[in-house]
């Protein structure tokens, strides 16, 4: 590993600690990602576990919550339209207690291309955590968590940017 990139690592320990600490999150870093099955279009059903092999960002947030409107595009921009096509990747943003009917006009109003699907119920999210939005959970191809966030900060997502870059980057070296 270059120093670089350990110096980098030890950046992010503090910023991703915080959702460690944090009473409301339920995943710690370096668990198993908790097993869901979700909808990946209307009557489509797939399991996290099917995404084993690939990087997987989940992102919770809700239409209404404006942090998670500040953020969105930039992950439109940042992360989404660098790496949709690479099928080491994976990205599921997942709507807290909203459905199909919100999040499609929703997707289609805001011009936004990468998967935005129902968590009608909270099913979802309450394997993450009891509260809180937005919040970011990056997922190594073992299935391991590696990173997690809560709220939207610039430095956060930047920090979260690139170690997605990273790891993508190592994945494709490994091949």
């Amino acid at each position: 590993m270059k120093l670089s990139h350990l110096l980098f690592l030890l950046f992010l320990l503090p910023l991703a600690s915080f959702a460690q600490d944090d009473a409301a999150t339920l995943t710690k870093i370096g668990d198993q990602v908790p097993q869901f099955s979700f909808e990946t279009e209307k009557g489509k059903t797939v399991n996290i576990s099917d995404y084993k092999g690939k990087l997987i960002l989940i992102n919770l947030f809700a239409t209404w919550c404006p942090p998670c409107n500040i953020e969105l595009p930039v992950m439109q921009k940042q992360i989404w339209d660098k790496h949709k096509n690479n099928p080491d990747f994976a990205l599921f943003v997942f709507g807290r207690e909203e459905g199909w009917d919100k999040l499609t006009p929703f997707k289609a109003k805001k011009g936004f291309t990468f998967p935005i699907l129902p968590d009608l119920n909270r099913g979802i999210f309450s394997k993450f955590a009891t509260q809180s939005i937005p919040r970011n959970v990056l997922i190594d191809q073992n299935g391991k968590i590696i990173y997690q966030s809560i709220g939207y900060s610039e430095k956060e997502f930047a920090a979260l940017t690139e170690l997605i870059d990273t790891k993508l980057k190592a994945a494709r070296k490994a091949k």
